[in-house]
């Protein structure tokens, strides 16, 4: 009898944290390494949200929580959504985790049995899969393309659902492509979901607050309400408000999941972090600033990076609406040979080669369901991702 469980052999580790431990390895080495393969802001955490922080701590806010989360957090969530996208939740109806990640694991271990299927659009955040196999479901891909800015047609969810579909799982902005999805593009979408009363719609809106220029955020149940009684709208505080460490997700939709969910992190980690909630109630209901400097910021690294990008040879680069990444095609470079006299025969070689010649890690696309592309975050500083960039060009116009 085997020990180990049958599922991890149905299970990959994530691409993005092993590029990330990679590029550590090398810089203890001594290697000139510039890491662009983290999803995290290089912002510090706001002072208020760390000032409320150690508030908890002095006020002895330092017990277990409820499962679900701290009233005044779940209180907070609700208004969030009332305020910001005009959905109505009672604070029963929210629920908080540590970290979306577990809010989505949550979600999929309570509703998911053998042959549920899941339908996930392509390129896809590298853990959407793997929570589906590990919770017993069936993940059925979508691919998008360049030429659509890798956005899902209505068509082609049309197609991929089936009477076993169960969820499909909507990221807008996206990671890894950054694309994020007009009204009128997800008005399409929702048209399809309404024909399907059998198909839930778990929406990750982690990046909403990131998206530039003009464009305006929307979330699917705010274009379409009549999907509220199947919907799961997740968030939360990582993104936006720089507080990646402090692992604080949250989710509202149906109160029966709500505590399905509920019930299933109560058998496995139990309420998050008592200092992290009330850092996260600060975040929700304090200034907002902040957010739009840094949304500036992140806009002028974006257009830096796809200019530049653009005039390496054999990559195209779009330039994303949202969220830190950008997600070019290499598919000009593969065939050629690289300076270490390898052949690039697909976008894992090509960041393999880009990282050992230039110091360059970045994420191969085809970990995202999707090559040859490779994804870049510009969460980091305009000189390092200048530098970077300079680098890639010169490894380009290396490659014969």
């Amino acid at each position: 009898m085997a020990f180990l469980a049958d599922i991890l052999s149905r299970v990959k580790p994530s691409a993005t944290i092993a590029v990330s431990q990679k590029a550590r390895e090398l810089k203890a080495q001594g290697r000139d390494v510039i890491g662009l393969g983290a999803g995290e802001p290089d912002f510090d955490t706001p002072d208020n949200i760390k000032e409320a922080a150690i508030d908890a701590i002095k006020r002895g806010e330092t017990k277990y929580t409820p499962v679900s989360g701290i009233p005044e957090l779940r209180k907070a969530i609700a208004e969030k959504f009332k305020r910001e996208n005009g959905l109505d939740y009672k604070p029963e109806q929210t629920i908080v985790g540590t970290g979306g990640k577990q809010i989505l694991f949550n979600a999929f271990m309570a509703t998911l049995n053998a042959g549920d299927e899941v339908v996930i659009p392509a390129p896809y955040w590298v853990s959407y899969p793997e929570m589906v196999s590990i919770c017993g479901g069936t993940p059925v891909f979508v691919s998008t393309t360049l030429e659509d800015n890798f956005k899902l047609k209505p068509e082609a969810l049309e197609k991929a659902i089936t009477p076993k579909t169960k969820w499909f799982i909507f990221n807008s902005p996206s990671n890894p492509s950054g694309a994020a999805y007009s009204h009128a593009e997800l008005k399409a979408l929702t048209d399809v979901l309404v024909k399907h009363p059998h198909v839930w719609v778990l929406t990750d809106d982690m990046y909403e607050h990131l998206t530039y220029g003009d464009f305006k955020f929307v979330t699917p149940v705010e274009v379409e309400p009549s999907l509220y009684d199947r919907t799961l709208t997740m968030n939360g505080v990582s993104k936006a408000y720089a507080m990646t460490g402090w692992r604080i997700g949250y989710a509202a939709g149906p109160l029966q999941l709500i505590k399905a969910m509920d019930m299933i992190q109560g058998q496995q980690t139990s309420g998050a972090s008592s200092i992290a909630q009330w850092a996260a109630v600060e975040a929700l209901n304090g200034t907002q600033d902040f957010i739009p400097a840094n949304k500036k910021i992140f806009e002028g690294r974006r257009d830096l990076v796809v200019s530049m990008l653009n005039q390496a040879k054999g990559i195209n680069c779009p330039s994303p609406e949202g969220a830190f990444y950008v997600y070019p095609s290499c598919a000009g470079l593969i065939g050629k040979t690289a300076p270490s006299g390898k052949v690039i025969e697909t976008d894992e070689d090509f960041v393999s080669e880009l990282l050992e010649t230039e110091g360059v890690a970045v994420v191969h696309g085809s970990a995202f369901g999707l090559g040859p592309n490779f994804r870049i975050s510009y969460a980091t500083s305009e000189a390092l991702l200048e530098e970077a960039c300079k680098r890639i060009q010169r490894f380009c116009a290396a490659c014969k």
